[in-house]
């Protein structure tokens, strides 16, 4: 299956969670549809960029490593995908941001109100998706143990959102604090999906925790990399401006490093990096000002050296995988390997 095909499955598969409803509710899932790329402004059908798919393809692949079929996992790939975008709907309201993939957000267009219950509503269409295993032939008990594991998901991610909140403006926070919010609110729904997406395959005990250290390394080198892409990533390739996260002043791991590097060359510029990242506006002199104390940190070195460590803790723990017998499975788990090198050095 390529990855065209697996999205356009995913996609089909969270269609399918969706409820026939009535016309005077029928606004109410349309807005829903307009968040996952489905409808436009207008609430009329359309096909817009519904993201990478990332977590939910972990799902499947990790299924299938095990010996696991992709048929058997849908309903949870969906179910991975739908709360992941769950969190995007009211993680936009509590940043008050007002684009999403290049769109105006749910919230932004339709109001606070309507933003807080559609992703309420797709909070729970995700569960509706999850009861569908047992139409996929997976056995009672492991759908009890995947639903077990997605409210620890669920719950961990709100804990990662609560640090979140919780760390803003704050700018003696350390570098473990912030992994450990990243761990959390990014990380964890990446553990959760391979291992996940291993219980349904029927994988032993050591397997599902092998997968789920996968998923937790992948994902804090993935939003490592993405802290590096947001101060240094090309704009023609990004897609975004030039050092968006200085301007937005984003208390990402590069200046958390900076503002508490034992560096002696960082040492003359931390408190102007401080004086700076206090006010209430970064100016193009300003975010130049930034960069400079970064250089003088290494704090792009450092970032590269802990996103390629976790990188490679991804890569050992997939060597302790016990994949399923038949040339699927292999390619299920070589497949695994060629994601996560392409998500390492990634421009975008």
């Amino acid at each position: 299956m390529t990855p065209i095909d697996i999205r356009a499955t995913i996609q089909a598969a969270m269609r399918t969670a969706f409820p026939v409803v009535e016309q005077r509710v029928a606004h109410f899932y349309a807005m829903q549809e307009y968040h996952l790329g489905w409808r436009d402004a207008e609430l009329q059908p359309a096909l817009f960029d519904p993201g990478k798919l990332l977590r939910p393809q972990l799902a499947i692949l990790a299924c299938r490593a095990v010996g696991g079929q992709t048929e058997q996992v849908l309903p949870l790939a969906a179910a991975i995908q739908l709360i992941h975008d769950f969190t995007l709907i009211h993680d936009d309201i509590q940043d008050q941001s007002d684009m999403r993939r290049g769109r105006v957000t749910v919230w932004k267009q339709w109001g606070l109100a309507h933003g807080i219950n559609v992703g309420d509503g797709m909070f729970i269409i995700a569960h509706m998706s999850l009861y569908r295993l047992t139409d996929a032939g997976v056995p009672a008990p492991v759908i009890l143990d995947v639903l077990q594991r997605f409210e620890t998901t669920n719950l961990k991610i709100c804990e990662g959102q609560f640090l979140d909140l919780s760390f803003e403006g704050d700018l003696g926070i350390s570098a473990a604090d912030y992994l450990a919010m990243i761990e959390r609110k990014t990380a964890t729904l990446l553990a959760g999906a391979a291992s996940m997406g291993a219980v349904v395959g029927g994988a032993d005990a050591a397997t599902v925790a092998a997968l789920y250290t996968f998923g937790l390394s992948l994902g804090l080198a993935f939003q490592i990399q993405d802290d590096i892409l947001g101060i240094w990533g090309d704009p023609a390739v990004t897609g975004k401006p030039r050092a968006a996260d200085l301007y937005r002043r984003k208390l990402s791991l590069p200046i958390i490093y900076a503002l508490r590097s034992d560096n002696e060359a960082a040492h003359p510029h931390r408190a102007e990096l401080q004086q700076r990242y206090q006010q209430a506006q970064l100016h193009d002199q300003d975010v130049e000002r930034v960069l400079i104390a970064l250089e003088a940190a290494g704090s792009r070195r450092y970032c590269e050296e802990v996103a390629l460590g976790y990188y490679q803790q991804a890569l050992h723990a997939l060597d302790q995988v016990q994949s399923g017998s038949g040339t699927e499975a292999a390619a299920a788990l070589a497949q695994m390997r060629t994601m996560t090198a392409q998500l390492l050095g990634r421009q975008t």
